[in-house]
This record gives C-alpha cells, sequence and structure tokens, in this order.
C-alpha cells in the first residue's frame, strides 16, 4: 500500500451515535419546488430519506403516516448538495429533530451501492475510534466516534426482547489498532444493558437489551455519523402527557452522564472484561473471585523487559525466581509459588516458559485456586499471558530502545489483511535485545520473531495460526550469598561464580485455535499446541560458604529438552430457562509433558569472595552425572454455568475432574492420580457501581513420589475461601477490587518421624495463608492513569514434622504495596507530553522454611518521561531512580538470593502507522 494511502487510513476518525429517545412526533415538511429558501428544508428531508429516516423512500423505520414518496431526481441533486456541505448549514442537528416512535423490527438499513467508489470508500473498513455513552432528556446517548457514518450499514437481527444490529462495514479499533469493547449495564429503566462489539472482521453488532418486552428503535444521520434512537417499549407506550412521579424519575438527569460512560481511549488503564477466570468474555465485576489485568498500555509505559516485571503492580504477587536472566521463572501468589505461566489460556513449560515482551497484548492474573479449569495448579493462582493477534487494518510500528549496560533493541510489530475482503490477516512481532549485566561478566541476548495468521473460513468459521521463537543466550546472573550474621557484604557487581560458557535456550510454541458459531448464542472453539524447549548450559552455583569467606559450588554441562503439547475442545451457549439466564461451558482437554534431562559433573575450585580469582583451567568432568526421564499425562473433563437469577444477582458454579499418570525414570513405577475441583460464587450487585462477591474453590496439584509403603502420594489439594467487593467510580473509569481470603494447602510432604531414612517422606504437612488485598486502577482525571495495590499476606506453615508450626514461607513478604501513575497533557502546545512515577515496596521475606535468614523489604522508585504526537512517541524510562539495593528472590539457600536490578535508564523511540 503506498504510502500515501497508509497516511489516509490514520484519518478516518469522528463519531457515530446510539441515542435513547422518547417517542415525538416527526415534523411535517412542505416541499416547495419552486422556492430557493425551501431546498434546505427539501434536501434535509431528503437526506433523512436515503439514511433511512422517517420517510417512504427508505425502508427503514418507515412510520404510516409518512410523507409522499420523493422523485428520483430530487434525491439524487439534493443529496449532491448534501455531500457538497452547500446545505449542511441548515441541516439539523440531533437535538434539533423530533423523531418518531417505531419499532426495532423494521430496521433494515438500504445498503451502500457497491458500484460507487465514494460509497465503498476504497474497500476500507471504517475505523470507530471510542465509544462513549451520555444520558439524555429523554435517554442515553451512545456515540461510536467515526465521521464515516455513511459508509455504514446496518442490518436488523433482533430477536425476543432483544435489538440486534450489525454495523457492516466499521471496526471498534484504538488509534494505534487495538480492538476494544463497550458495555453498559442498566443505562435506562427498561433496558438491561447495552454493548458494542467487533462481531468479525468488518462488522460490528450493537445489542440492547430490553427487560420486558423489544426495545424501539430510530434510525438517522448527523453530524457525528448514524444514531440510533433507542427505547424501551414500556417508556414507550406510556401516554405522552403521563405525568411521572419522582420515584419513576431515571436515576441519570438530563444531559448528564450516566454512571457507566465507557470512550475506549480514555481507559487505556483500565481492562473491563478477561477471559481467563471463566474461558469467556466476562466483565470483572461479574466473576466472584479476584481477577487482575495488566493492559498494554501499562507494560508500554512503564517499558517492562519481563511478565516478572509486569506483574509488579497486581497485589499479592511477587517473584520467586528468574531463569538466569532469561525471561522466564516462578511466582508467588497469595503466598504460593507458581512455576511459569499460561498462554491464552492453556499451559506452558513450566518456568522454562521463556517469552519475548513484546508479543504480549495484556497479562492477567488470576487470584486463588484455578483448577476447575485449568487442572494441576498450586492454589495461589495463575498467570495468563494475551497475546497480540492479527489486525484488519493496517498497522505498523518501528521501535529502537537503548540504555546504560550497553542495552539496545530493535523491534517491529506489522498487521494487515493480506486480500482484498480482509478474510486472511497476518501480525508479525519481532525483536532483538542485546544488554551487559550490572554484575561482572554477564551478558545477554535475546531474539523474537513471532508471526501469526487469522484465517475467515467463513462468516461464522475463524481459524488463527501462530508460531513464536524465542532465543535467548549469554553468561547468567551469579546468585548473592547472606553470611553468617544475616548480611550481604558483597558489592552487587561481584560474580560469584566462574563464567564458564553460559547458556542457551531456545523456545518454539506453535498451533491453532479454531471456532466455529452454530448461531449467535452458540459456538465450538479448538485449540491446539506445542511447546518447544531445549536448553544447553554450562554454569556454577554457590551452594555453601566455609568460614564465611570461601564458596564451594555445584558446577555442571547440562542439556534439557521439555516439551508440553496441549489440546482443547469446548463448547459455549447461552441460552434461558424461564427468567433465569444461563451461560453454559463444557470441554475436555489433554495435555502431554515430557522432560529429557542430561547433567555432567565439572570440578571448580572454592572462590574466595572478597579476593575472586576468576583465571582457572579448563573444568574437568567428574562422576556424579545424573540424567532423568520424565513423562506426565493428563486428561480433564469440566463444566461451568453463569446463572443469571436476576440483573443483579448471579451465579458461576462449575467443576472438573483430572486424570493424571506420571513416570520419573525407567525403572520407576506409574504413578496415577484423579482430582475433582469445584467452584461456586455469588455475585450481588446493589447498584451499577458495586458488585459484592464470595466464593468457595479448590484445586489440585500431583506429588511425585512414594512413601515407605511404596504408595504414591496423593495430590496435594488446596481450598479458599474469599470475600471481596469490586467498585467502579468515576463514571467508570476508575475500578478497584478489595478482596479477603484464606488458602489452606494439605497433604503437603513432610520427614516421616518414624523412620530413620532421610529420603522417606509422609503426607501430614499443611500450609495457610491468610490475606487482605487492594487493587486500584484506571484514570482518575484526564490524563491522569493510576495503578495501585496493596497486599497483606500471612503465609505460614500450619503443620508439619520438619519445619516448626508459624514459619513463614519462603519469598512472602507480609505487607506489600505499589504505586504506578502517569500524566499526560491534554492541551496546548505540549499536548502528549506525559511523566510517570512508580512506588514499588516490599517488605520482609523469609528466604527459607527454616526462616533461617530473611531478606530484607526495600522501597524501590521508577520513573518515566514520554512526548507523543502523531504517531511518534520518545521517552524515557528509569528503574530503581535511587539506585536502591534490594534482593528480590530466594532460592531456599543462603548461597541463592537474587540481586534486584540497580539504575537502569532506557531511552526509546517508535513511530506507528
Amino acid at each position: 500500500m503506498k504510502l500515501d494511502k497508509l497516511f489516509q487510513s490514520l484519518l478516518l476518525t469522528g463519531a457515530v451515535a446510539v441515542v435513547i429517545h422518547a417517542p415525538a412526533t416527526a415534523k411535517e415538511v412542505q416541499e416547495d419546488k419552486s422556492s430557493d429558501e425551501n431546498v434546505a428544508v427539501t434536501d434535509r428531508e431528503v437526506a433523512k430519506s436515503a439514511l433511512g429516516v422517517a420517510t417512504a423512500k427508505s425502508p427503514i423505520l418507515a412510520p404510516s403516516n409518512t410523507k409522499p414518496r420523493l422523485k428520483e431526481s430530487q434525491i439524487a441533486n439534493s443529496l449532491q448538495r448534501v455531500k457538497s456541505n452547500e446545505v449542511n448549514k441548515n441541516i439539523l442537528q440531533l437535538s434539533e429533530i423530533e423523531l418518531p416512535a417505531t419499532s426495532a423490527q423494521m430496521l433494515v438499513q438500504t445498503p451502500t451501492n457497491p458500484s460507487n467508489p465514494e460509497q465503498r470508500g476504497g474497500d476500507r473498513v471504517v475505523p470507530i475510534t471510542g465509544v462513549k455513552a451520555n444520558s439524555t432528556a429523554k435517554g442515553v446517548e451512545v456515540i461510536l466516534e467515526t465521521i464515516q457514518g455513511t459508509r455504514l450499514q446496518v442490518t436488523n437481527r433482533s430477536t425476543g426482547n432483544n435489538f440486534i444490529a450489525d454495523v457492516s462495514g466499521g471496526q471498534l479499533r484504538l488509534p494505534s489498532g487495538d480492538t476494544y469493547t463497550f458495555r453498559s449495564d442498566k443505562p435506562s429503566p427498561g433496558i438491561i444493558e447495552i454493548t458494542v462489539t467487533n462481531l468479525d472482521a468488518n462488522t460490528v453488532r450493537v445489542t440492547v437489551l430490553g427487560e420486558k418486552a423489544l426495545p424501539t428503535v430510530e434510525l438517522f444521520d448527523d453530524n457525528a455519523g448514524l444514531v440510533f434512537g433507542i427505547n424501551s417499549a414500556a417508556t414507550a407506550m406510556q401516554p405522552p402527557q403521563q405525568p411521572v412521579t419522582p420515584q419513576e424519575q431515571p436515576a441519570a438527569q438530563p444531559d448528564e452522564p450516566i454512571e457507566l460512560v465507557v470512550t475506549a481511549e480514555q481507559d487505556g488503564y483500565r481492562v473491563q472484561d478477561a477471559t481467563t477466570a471463566t474461558r469467556t468474555d466476562t466483565p470483572l465485576r461479574d466473576i466472584p473471585q479476584s481477577i487482575q489485568v495488566v493492559p498494554k498500555q501499562v507494560l508500554e509505559d512503564r517499558k517492562v523487559r519481563t511478565v516478572i516485571q509486569a506483574v509488579e503492580t497486581v497485589s499479592g504477587v511477587s517473584s520467586a525466581g528468574t531463569l538466569f536472566n532469561a525471561p522466564g521463572g516462578s511466582y508467588v501468589i497469595r503466598g504460593f509459588e507458581q512455576a511459569g505461566n499460561f498462554r491464552n489460556g492453556y499451559r506452558d513449560v513450566n518456568s522454562y516458559a521463556i517469552t519475548g515482551i513484546e508479543t504480549i497484548e495484556q497479562v492477567e492474573v488470576l487470584k486463588g485456586p484455578a483448577s476447575v479449569l485449568f487442572g494441576a495448579v498450586e492454589p495461589g493462582g495463575i498467570i495468563n499471558v494475551i497475546t497480540k493477534q492479527p489486525l484488519s487494518e493496517p498497522y505498523y510500528k518501528l521501535g529502537f530502545e537503548a540504555g546504560n549496560r550497553g542495552f539496545y533493541q530493535p523491534s517491529l510489530d506489522f498487521s494487515g489483511p493480506l486480500n482484498d475482503d480482509k478474510t486472511l490477516l497476518y501480525r508479525l512481532n519481532a525483536s532483538y535485545q542485546s544488554s551487559n549485566g550490572f554484575q561482572d561478566f554477564v551478558t545477554s541476548n535475546l531474539t523474537t520473531i513471532a508471526p501469526s495468521i487469522t484465517w475467515k473460513l467463513g462468516d461464522r468459521t475463524d481459524l488463527n495460526l501462530y508460531y513464536e521463537y524465542t532465543n535467548f543466550n549469554g553468561i547468567p546472573e551469579s546468585f548473592a550469598t547472606v553470611f553468617s550474621d544475616n548480611t550481604f557484604k558483597l558489592p552487587r557487581s561481584r560474580y560469584l561464580a566462574y563464567p564458564l560458557d553460559g547458556q542457551d535456550y531456545t523456545s518454539q510454541k506453535y498451533g491453532y485455535t479454531l471456532s466455529h458459531k452454530f448461531s449467535d448464542n452458540w459456538q465450538i472453539r479448538n485449540n491446539f499446541s506445542i511447546s518447544a524447549f531445549n536448553a544447553n548450559e554450562e554454569y556454577s552455583v554457590g551452594t555453601s560458604l566455609t568460614d564465611d569467606r570461601f564458596l564451594g559450588f555445584y558446577a555442571a554441562r547440562r542439556n534439557y529438552l521439555t516439551d508440553n503439547y496441549f489440546g482443547q475442545i469446548d463448547v459455549l451457549g447461552k441460552f434461558n430457562t424461564g427468567s433465569i439466564a444461563h451461560q453454559l461451558l463444557f470441554g475436555f482437554d489433554g495435555n502431554r509433558y515430557v522432560q529429557d534431562f542430561n547433567a555432567i559433573r565439572l570440578s571448580v575450585p572454592t572462590l574466595d569472595v572478597f579476593n575472586p580469582n576468576y583465571n582457572i583451567p579448563e573444568p574437568q568432568i567428574t562422576t556424579g552425572g545424573f540424567s532423568s526421564f520424565q513423562t506426565v499425562q493428563s486428561y480433564g473433563v469440566y463444566i461451568q454455568d453463569q446463572i443469571s437469577f436476576q440483573d443483579n444477582l448471579k451465579l458461576l458454579i462449575g467443576g472438573r475432574f483430572d486424570w493424571i499418570s506420571q513416570k520419573s525414570g525407567i525403572d520407576q513405577p506409574e504413578q496415577n492420580d484423579t482430582g475433582f475441583s469445584p467452584r461456586i460464587g455469588l455475585v450481588y450487585q446493589p447498584n451499577k457501581i458495586i458488585s459484592l462477591y464470595t466464593s468457595y474453590t479448590q484445586s489440585f496439584n500431583p506429588t511425585e513420589g512414594f512413601n515407605a509403603d511404596n504408595r504414591a502420594f496423593k495430590p496435594t489439594k488446596g481450598t479458599q475461601y474469599e470475600v471481596g467487593i469490586k467498585g467502579d467510580f468515576l463514571e467508570g473509569k476508575l475500578s478497584t477490587t478489595l478482596a479477603a481470603y484464606q488458602i489452606t494447602k494439605t497433604n503437603v510432604t513432610t520427614d516421616d518421624p518414624n523412620s530413620d531414612d532421610p529420603n522417606l517422606s509422609i503426607q501430614v504437612g499443611e500450609q495457610r495463608s491468610r490475606g487482605i488485598e487492594l487493587d486500584v486502577i484506571g484514570e482518575i482525571l484526564p490524563g491522569w492513569k493510576v495503578s495501585a495495590s496493596y497486599a497483606y499476606t500471612n503465609a505460614e506453615i500450619s503443620e508439619d514434622n520438619t519445619f516448626p508450626v508459624g514459619n513463614r514461607l519462603q519469598n512472602v513478604p507480609e505487607n506489600q504495596a505499589s504505586l504506578w501513575t502517569t500524566y499526560e497533557l491534554q492541551n496546548g502546545d505540549l499536548k502528549g507530553l506525559g511523566f510517570g512515577l512508580g512506588l514499588f515496596y516490599v517488605g520482609e521475606r523469609a528466604g527459607d522454611l527454616d526462616n533461617s535468614f530473611d531478606l530484607p523489604d526495600y522501597l524501590r522508585t521508577d520513573a518515566a518521561i514520554y512526548y507523543r504526537r502523531d504517531g511518534w512517541k520518545a521517552g524515557i524510562n528509569i528503574r530503581n531512580l535511587f539506585d536502591t539495593e534490594y534482593y528480590s528472590s530466594s532460592q531456599g539457600l543462603r548461597t541463592f538470593v537474587r540481586t534486584g536490578e540497580p539504575f537502569t535508564i532506557v531511552g526509546s523511540i517508535s513511530w506507528e502507522l
């Protein structure tokens, strides 16, 4: 596509409006062909006729008392004058037009002429760049912002009490090309909900749910674009002069915003829907469990490099360790460690799941047990990354970042259609990152290439194919060491290991997702994925510190292959039983995990940590090599029902049954387990702002090994009770979640007190976590956005034969808080100039289950300044502004402590089209 056409595609902005009005009578307009002063009036009437407003010429909303049909020549000439703006000054505005009450069943817009290039607009899809909702004197006005409303075609698909209109030729797209969804709950008496969503690559669906009857609808044109006038049938049937008592007055006053006003551009920090908790696009306020979303805008503003950094703004989540500086690792969620993360709702390969941050659209964190949909997991919760998907409009972004310690990263993100009818879409993300570490010898290089294709096989069938290649290589960071007096005496730059050949990790992820809609209410989905991880390492890590000076090592040359195969099929449907609405999900999935591990021990001398000598001969191979082969095969069947008893009372209930078999080594017997994971939760919404919820959930996770009687260990079991309150404030721009919970994990292995063999264990251990969490995210004032959190977590051993009862679980801060806020100037010559400030506090944490040492608390400060205008963005991000010395995690030994990154500054520039 030529560059000038690309720029033209960015200029398609403005507004299409959906308005809820009370009934009114259309004004009669007299025709006078011989009088010039009546030309504007006639043109206005003709324009309304061509756009389907209250005339017999159009099949749209034609009332029985319409005037005689206008001549075709009149229509053509008048429309030409309207298009050329000769009479625009005389066209009535939306507030000046009195519209007739008509039935939504009559809505079918006259299609555009496909042979007319002016109507087709070059076959481009019209971008709808924002959605707003405001109340009017007689209803609600929902504005779909685009200046090209006349190119949109509307078809009525209403059914029952639901008005459904498909707007062809448009897409909900931000200026960046990202999609979004609009929803407003109970905006007017008799209207349950209004939603505006992308139905497919070139169709937007407007849905208005009537409470007791089909709403009445009017359609006309305005300077803003298309306008739907929607009214509940109950209101429309009221006599015009009937007095209204104060109790019957709508909550929203004339010309004031309704309680939920959604504007996509302004909600960059607030996400209304998420799929992780239910595998459905469910509003967060309707989910009886705490789920937090880190959106793309926060990732961009903070310039995070890994998923671990991305979730620093979420309450109750902290790092449990990185993968030797690679973008992978483990997390502590509500006191329990979860290795790795999920990707688009399916399991990745545990802590080795390295992922380039440039491929991620947003990160969703589900708090508490998640086995009901995801199978074997720890009870604290899961992290699910949502990757970027192909777009129906051309989108191009080039970026470059550079910083201290030799950091630089070029990147690109291209997307758009591959054919004229936009049934084949693509996206390509690619980047290369190189840097030196803050410790001596450390280097890292990261390459990411991620192409994907979406193929629209039909009106109701979509296929997405994807591939992601990630390679990380370099010399890994070393661990810090805690001395016997529980202090850190060495500078952060000290390399407490030998710089051997280092590491080389390659991750490949590929698969497909296929969905087919049988109808508007029923669909089937299928996906299959493969994650293949290949690691080659030659490294040394300290294992013991003698005389607080000499560090002994474990050194090895290791190779391991880790493959994960996942397949899933499920059916999602909506139906009613009387007045009760259901959204049913049932499905089946299978997972096969295979790891082939080989290690050769190497001999290296001890290291004087105060006077290190790294010049050693080539390490020699010693005895003590190790190899293993592990397979884990699992199958699960699940069912879930989201039940709406009333608009403000919702029940979520579901259960899952799993069969898991695992085998480690050739000589070990196969271990078979089963598990049932229920979930039930209730949401009560006393008003449109507040949601009160309570829930009960369980999880399970297999435990590898056998007891003294050679009986396989049972899976650990997690049980959570949670209550909370969710609120949407400032007209829905600011969301809050306050949650209190208790999680109990049972069947934890502990030493067998009846045996002298330290390798034998029994399952009588129990761990418990109790806490309170607060998350706030959204926009306080125009341009002022915030993401803040606080967590109090009391995670301890409640039963054990090895460690004292009451000991804290490792890596769990009792108090944790974060604040990330940005402000961007909205007007003036410096419009687009923004500033960011981040404060991250992590309290003291136990370094091991024996609580023999602690990691000190810390407060880290981040900052940013940026300027964006007309697709260009330049910025500077600083991490650890005051160069605070801190330690991020421990892996259970005094010599296995991760050091936090010191002062880091990165400058960036990017261009979007």
